[in-house]
C-alpha cells in the first residue's frame, strides 16, 4: 500500500500539471464536458486520487483497515481553511480591509494603481501573521482580482502577481508561531514563541516580502501606472460599522479556536445565521469555492499520509546546510506543513537544522498550488481571470522562481 500510495501521489502531481488539457477537452468534446470540467478542477485532483487510494485500500486490505486509516487522519486544517475563507470573503470584512489598504496606499506618491498594488502585496501577506495565512490569501486574492486582474491586464502581470502573492503569503506568516501551517507544526514542540519568530524569521520575511512587491511593481510599472485608481461604486450601500465589528469578531474567534474544529465550526454556523439575517449587506458567500479548497486539502491529507516512509528518511539524511535547499524543492511537490511535521518527529535535531528545515519549507511555498495550504484558496478565487479558467503550473513555477530566490537569500544569508 505504501508503494501504491506513492504512485498515486505522483499521478496526482502530474494531474495538477495537466488540468489545462482537461479544460480544453471540455470544449472539444461537449458530450462529456461535465466530466472533463471536473477533472480539470485543480481543487478536485487530490480528492479524486485520494478516493482511488481508499477504494484500492478496501480491495487490497479490506474495509476495516481503510476506515481505520481515514479515522487516523487529521482534517482540522481543511475545515479551518473552509470556515476562514468564507468569513474573510464577506463584504463587511473585504470592505474594511480594502478601506485600510486604500488609506495606506494614498501615502505612497506613485501614479495609477502602483501604490495600491504594492500595499496589497506587502501588508496583505504580513497581515497573515495575525489573521492566519488562509485569511490573508483570501483577502489578497479577492482584492487583487477586483482591482487588478479584472481590468484587462496582461497575462504576464497575472502570473507575476499570483506568484508574488503565493510566495509572500508563505513567508509573510512567519512573524508569529501560529499563523503559518509549517511553523505551527513545530512551534509547540520546539518552543518557538513570538519573540523567537520575530528574531529568527520575522524581520527577514518583512524585507523579502517588501523586496518581492517592489520588484513586481517595477517590472510591471507601466501597466500598473496606466490603471486609474478605482472609486467606490456609486449607490453602494454602506455596511453598518456594528455589523463589520460582528464579522471581525467571528473572524477572530475562528482564528483563536483554529485547533478546535468543534468550536470554530460552531462559530461558523452562527456566522451563517448572521450573514443570512443581514443578506442586504452581503455578496454571495463563497461556500462552493471554500468547499473545493477543503476537498483539495483533505485529499492531500489522505494521500500525504502514505508518503512518510520515503519523505522522513530523505529529510533526516540531509545535513543542516543541504536541508534548506532540499526542503524548498520538496515542498513544491508536497505540502510544506507535511515536511516540517515529519521533521518534528525526529529527536536530537540541531537548532541550525530546525531553522533550515522551516525556512526552506516556507521559502518554496509559492512554487506550486500544493506547496502551501492557502495556495488553493488563492487559485480558486483568481483562476477565472486566466484563459480556460486554468493556471499553467509551469507558468506559475517560472514566475515564482525570482521571488522564491529573493526569499531564499533573505532567510539564508541575513
Amino acid at each position: 500500500m505504501q508503494w501504491i500510495g506513492a504512485a498515486l501521489f505522483a499521478v496526482a502531481i502530474l494531474h495538477t500539471f495537466s488540468t489545462k488539457i482537461f479544460e480544453r477537452l471540455a470544449h472539444t468534446q461537449p458530450t462529456h464536458a461535465g466530466v472533463w470540467h471536473l477533472l480539470g478542477e485543480v481543487e478536485v485532483v487530490f480528492g479524486f486520487w485520494a478516493l482511488v487510494l481508499m477504494v484500492t485500500m478496501v480491495v487490497v486490505e479490506g474495509s476495516a483497515p481503510a476506515t481505520e486509516y481515514i479515522d487516523s487522519r487529521n482534517f482540522t486544517e481543511p475545515l479551518f481553511v473552509f470556515a476562514i475563507m468564507v468569513v474573510a470573503a464577506t463584504r463587511p470584512i473585504l470592505r474594511a480591509a480594502l478601506g485600510a489598504l486604500t488609506l495606506v496606499s494614498r501615502a505612497i506618491p506613485l501614479p495609477g494603481s502602483l501604490g495600491f498594488y504594492m500595499t496589497v502585496l506587502i501588508l496583505g501577506p504580513l497581515l497573515g501573521s495575525f489573521i492566519t495565512e488562509p485569511a490573508a490569501m483570501t483577502l489578497g486574492a479577492l482584492i487583487l482580482g477586483e482591482r487588478v486582474f479584472a481590468r484587462n491586464v496582461s497575462t504576464s502581470l497575472k502570473y507575476g502577481t499570483l506568484a508574488v502573492l503565493f510566495v509572500n503569503v508563505s513567508i509573510g506568516g512567519t512573524l508569529t508561531p501560529f499563523a503559518a501551517p509549517p511553523v505551527l507544526m513545530v512551534a509547540a514542540k520546539w518552543g518557538w514563541d513570538t519573540p523567537f519568530m520575530l528574531h529568527a524569521f520575522g524581520w527577514k520575511a518583512v524585507l523579502a516580502v517588501t523586496a518581492n512587491a517592489l520588484a513586481a511593481a517595477i517590472l510591471f510599472r507601466r501597466e500598473l501606472a496606466a490603471l486609474p485608481k478605482l472609486r467606490p461604486a456609486t449607490g453602494e450601500v454602506a455596511v453598518p460599522p456594528l455589523l463589520t465589528l460582528v464579522h471581525l469578531g467571528f473572524l477572530v474567534g475562528i482564528v483563536v479556536a483554529a485547533h478546535h474544529p468543534a468550536v470554530f465550526m460552531g462559530l461558523f454556523l452562527f456566522f451563517l445565521g448572521i450573514a443570512n439575517a443581514y443578506h442586504q449587506h452581503q455578496d454571495r458567500l463563497i461556500l462552493r469555492e471554500g468547499l473545493l479548497v477543503a476537498f483539495f486539502l483533505a485529499g492531500l491529507v489522505v494521500l500525504g499520509g502514505q508518503q512518510q516512509w520515503w519523505l522522513k528518511p530523505l529529510l533526516v539524511s540531509m545535513s543542516a546546510d543541504s536541508v534548506f535547499v532540499g526542503a524548498a524543492v520538496l515542498t513544491a511537490f508536497t505540502d510544506n506543513a507535511a515536511l516540517t511535521y515529519l521533521g518534528s518527529l525526529v529527536e536530537g535535531l540541531s537548532d541550525g537544522f530546525k531553522y533550515a528545515l522551516v525556512a526552506g519549507a516556507v521559502t518554496g511555498g509559492g512554487l506550486t498550488v500544493i506547496a502551501n495550504a492557502p495556495n488553493p484558496a488563492g487559485m480558486t478565487i483568481l483562476r477565472k481571470h486566466f484563459a480556460d479558467q486554468a493556471v499553467n503550473p509551469l507558468g506559475l513555477a517560472g514566475a515564482a522562481l525570482v521571488p522564491t530566490l529573493i526569499a531564499a537569500a533573505a532567510f539564508r544569508f541575513l
